[in-house]
């Protein structure tokens, strides 16, 4: 495989070459735009909710350049270039990128951006990776903001670099990129192998399926990184004492937490949580943190080691154990009344948890 630049007809190259060789004049002047809007873009995250992992930028490299001015449309079996005069119609020469942790991230990174009008007019906002959703495949991912500075000094000193005739009025456009580790990892290597292998020959249709393949594995492993982020914050937010840690334990808000805390304990016959309600509130457990709190993992395993089940037990029988190690004989008056059954259920329970707690020293 050559590059566009060995196809070019010979006057094309000669067109080419001038451009190149002006851009090559004129870089170091792009090179001070690439600094400050980068400097720009990521002071916007100062004192912002969303924290990037990192802000980067690059400024398009010489050979870059020449490839991109060298791209053709034929017609008729006449070449003419696509960018006629790459120095003015290139909108990729200076990129900006800004990596985040998840994918709902990348929404409020653009956002942000694209609020800070004084600065920057977007320009253009596009989601890389919505043709491969609709066609069902699977591949690049990013969202792209062309942006548009704004009586930029840096734009003013290179535009008068270019063309010191011309009124220099600072505006400029480039491009931002806003994407995960995750897909900026996966760009990173499919562009290192893609696009700059040294010999363009040396290309096979498995590596497109790899990339496919990879592709799809990271976009599982970004759902699943969210859905933990939103657990945990959700989690998190149990323990708030004066936020939903204070909400009250209807049926419903203890169903919630339980199937947050505790999706794997899941055999109940039925969707009736009353009876959960009941005991705790038995023993004034009556807000989010209080369930909460009881529902740790380390008499989680204590109650399961003890009372070694035949059988695993569901949410209420959990429960159960759980207030039962937790408070004893004062459980068993509180929730027993007059049910013989239950009561000789409990205090046989009960003697399997003093029976382990003085085996183990609990």
């Amino acid at each position: 495989m050559t590059n566009h630049w060995d196809r070019l007809d010979e006057h094309l190259q000669l067109s080419v070459a001038a451009n190149v060789a002006e851009y090559e004049r004129v870089r170091p002047a792009l090179e001070a735009v690439t600094a400050d809007v980068e400097a720009r873009i990521r002071a916007m995250f100062d004192d912002a909710e969303v924290k990037p992992l990192f802000v980067s930028s690059r400024t398009k490299t010489v050979e870059s350049f020449r490839e991109k001015a060298s791209r053709v449309l034929e017609a008729d079996g006449e070449q003419t270039l696509q960018f006629p005069d790459p120095l003015r119609n290139l909108i990729d020469v200076v990129g900006v990128r800004v990596i985040t942790t998840l994918p709902s991230e990348n929404a409020a990174a653009a956002n942000l951006i694209k609020r800070q009008r004084a600065v920057f007019d977007c320009r253009g906002d596009r989601e890389k990776d919505i043709g491969s959703i609709e066609s069902g495949t699977y591949g690049y991912s990013s969202r792209h903001l062309i942006l548009r500075t704004i009586q930029n000094d840096a734009v003013r000193a290179y535009q008068e670099a270019l063309d010191p005739n011309a009124k220099p009025n600072g505006s400029y456009l480039f491009e931002c990129q806003i994407r995960t580790v995750f897909a900026h990892a996966w760009s990173e290597i499919e562009h290192d192998i893609r696009f700059k292998a040294e010999d363009r020959r040396a290309w096979s249709p498995y590596f497109d399926r790899q990339f496919t393949a990879t592709a799809a594995m990271l976009e599982t492993v970004e759902s699943t990184f969210s859905e933990l982020h939103d657990r945990y914050e959700t989690v998190t937010s149990f323990w708030d004492e004066d936020g939903e840690g204070a909400l009250p334990l209807s049926p419903e808000r203890i169903k919630e937490i339980w199937q947050t805390l505790l999706p794997h304990v899941d055999r109940k016959s039925d969707d009736d949580w009353g009876w959960a309600a009941e005991l705790l509130a038995a023993h004034g457990l009556n807000r989010t943190v209080d369930l909460a709190a009881l529902l740790q993992s380390e008499s989680i395993s204590h109650v399961r080691t003890a009372l070694d089940h035949r059988y695993s037990p569901g949410p209420d029988r959990l429960l159960d154990d759980l207030l039962l190690w937790r408070y004893g004989p004062a459980h068993i008056e509180l929730t027993a009344a007059e049910d013989e059954g239950r009561r000789e259920s409990l205090q046989r329970r009960w003697r399997q948890m003093q029976s382990y707690r003085n085996t183990a020293g609990q």
